[in-house]
């Protein structure tokens, strides 16, 4: 591949990379999209990058595609009683899918982003591996991507550590973004009231009650898409103890100790396998429940609608929503969703 569109996020991440895979030689366009209201100032940086390296820039409007593709989806997580990462939504949806399709029907060869991950070949597979910086990494979000997805993209910074990429960004000329804190909130929430944000766009918290761990009526909460598994804080009820959710059998929400939050299986589904379309069988692997877990050992066995992972230990708040990705050493097996 030698003609890359990069997706500038108005952030340092992307517009190193873009400059680093223009003094490697290749032809490289600068693209943003914009997605949701209040976007403008990360469009507006990263034009602001694409002209200060020279590269033609272009924006895609898609915020009704974020919202058909991202906002249902996520919304409807939520509805069912599970806590998603959009993150994941987004990447599959519209970073590396429609994103993709574009800069392909625009003549590129494939994308470059600015995620902490590596690409690599091996045989007729494309594989997916950790980043040189273990706390910039981010496979987490990226195991669901296809074989043509990252077959099509380009990841020039798996192998640095953020401080060498603000170093590459001063020595870029890139002093804009190269103050720039990263962001830690999800994009279109930045106050990460994530009910609040569903609420004003439509959707109608499930009334239903608190109950303890043998059933009995606690009081009513506000409403059952606002609570997710392992939560303690901010659940308005004056239990006189430390109490957590535990479980949510819709519309109610049960409240229990924290010894109850411990399991030792998980059922997945939505299954996206790396190294094959499908494991000859039963592996050993280690896998990440959420995006700042420690890798945790367990057996994986396949099933029809998915796979079921044992765990070697007992496992703290496993939550229905969250991707979970299993890893074999820095190489990414494949992801599902908890069920």
């Amino acid at each position: 591949m030698r003609k890359i569109l990069v997706a500038l996020s108005g952030g340092v991440d992307s517009a190193v990379t873009a400059a680093l895979l223009a003094e490697r030689g290749y032809d490289v366009g600068g693209a943003s999209m914009l997605l949701h209201p209040g976007g403008g100032e990360e469009t507006g940086a990263a034009e602001a990058a694409a002209e200060r390296l020279g590269l033609p820039f272009r924006l895609f409007r898609w915020e009704d595609h974020f919202r058909r593709e991202v906002i249902g989806p996520f919304a409807g997580v939520y509805r069912a009683g599970g806590t998603p990462n959009p993150c994941v939504f987004c990447n599959q949806a519209l970073k590396f899918g429609r994103f993709l399709d574009a800069a392909l029907h625009l003549g590129y060869d494939g994308i470059a982003t600015g995620h902490y991950a590596r690409i690599e070949t091996s045989g007729r597979r494309v594989l997916l591996k950790t980043a040189a910086d273990a706390a910039k990494d981010q496979t987490y979000v990226l195991a669901g991507l296809t074989q043509r997805q990252l077959a099509h993209t380009i990841l020039p910074l798996g192998g640095y550590t953020k401080d060498e990429v603000r170093d590459l960004a001063a020595r870029f000329g890139l002093s804009e973004q190269q103050g720039k804190k990263d962001s830690q909130d999800i994009c279109f929430i930045p106050d990460g009231d994530y009910l609040g944000y569903l609420t004003a766009h439509g959707l109608v918290p499930q009334a239903g009650q608190f109950l303890g761990p043998g059933g009995e009526p606690l009081g009513p909460h506000r409403g059952y898409e606002g609570y997710t598994i392992g939560q303690r804080r901010g659940l308005g009820i004056a239990a006189g103890r430390r109490v957590y959710v535990t479980a949510k059998p819709r519309p109610n929400v049960v409240l229990g100790e924290e010894a109850a939050l411990y399991t030792t299986a998980a059922r997945l589904s939505g299954m996206n396998w790396i190294p094959w379309d499908v494991p000859p069988g039963p592996l050993r692997a280690e896998v990440k429940l959420r995006y700042t877990a420690k890798p945790a050992p367990c057996t994986v066995t396949l099933r029809d609608d998915g796979a079921e992972l044992a765990f070697d230990l007992p496992q703290r708040a496993v939550t229905p929503g969250q991707a979970a990705v299993l890893y074999d050493g820095e190489t990414v097996l494949g992801a599902g969703t908890i069920v």
